[in-house]
């Protein structure tokens, strides 16, 4: 067992675990951005464009639900290693935190995706004739049904996409992505360091369930049944 000195950290360690903390909001934050801006057209087009649907495309189920099927069965570290070269073109390099965004971004869009296709597909369905009815155009029930109708299954969806990301985050370290997953393996494990392998998980906790706490208040907020 390690002493209580043992467990406390000095001050260059807890400068590198600030550093690693900023590299994991980095990344994450940047990969949520790309993969909302991605992944929430993507999921809109497969919950409306079955046949009789807003933008009845058949084919687009066929070919792409499949696609998306099989990007998300393919395990994260698995994943981030087979596109390094696809990472290399992108980012100009294989290993760090900015290239570590490039796997994050891949692994969660069609994640993503399929969060937004079943949050529209709980919308009732009347709203969306009652809008035709009234003549808006696909991108107006979209826009102005759809999507606020959405919002609370939509925000507790991106709290989850984001609170797997992290997860992915801490994976990606041991491709030398960095952050606190880095510094968990590097510093913590091969160092045999169990102050900053406890640190570190203490963080990644913290930090989940802060969003979690977040995201969940969000949702309330957005839920119209919650308004008096």
């Amino acid at each position: 067992m390690p002493s209580i000195h043992e467990l406390l950290l000095d001050s260059a360690t807890i400068g590198i675990l600030w550093e690693a903390t900023l590299q994991t909001l980095y990344m994450v934050s940047v990969s949520l951005f790309l993969s909302v801006l991605l992944g929430a057209p993507l999921g809109v087009l497969l919950a409306t464009s079955r046949r009789g649907e807003l933008f009845e495309m058949p084919w687009f189920q066929v070919v792409v639900g499949p696609a998306v099927n099989a990007a998300r069965s393919v395990p994260f570290i698995i994943l981030a290693v087979a596109i390094i070269p696809f990472t290399r073109l992108v980012a100009g390099t294989s290993i760090g935190t900015t290239a570590a965004i490039v796997p994050l971004t891949v692994a969660a869009v069609p994640f993503l995706a399929r969060i937004v296709e079943g949050a529209v597909r709980e919308v009732d369905a009347g709203l969306v004739e009652a809008a035709q009815a009234m003549g808006a155009r696909p991108l107006q029930v979209v826009f102005k049904v759809l999507l606020p109708e959405a919002l609370p299954g939509l925000i507790h969806g991106i709290t989850l996409a984001l609170v797997a990301m992290i997860g992915y985050s801490a994976m990606v370290g041991a491709v030398g992505g960095g952050g606190l997953g880095d510094l968990g393996i590097r510093y913590g494990y091969q160092r045999f360091r169990p102050d900053v392998m406890i640190a570190v998980v203490v963080v990644l906790v913290a930090l989940v369930q802060g969003l979690q706490t977040l995201g969940d208040w969000l949702a309330r907020k957005a839920d119209k049944r919650n308004i008096q």
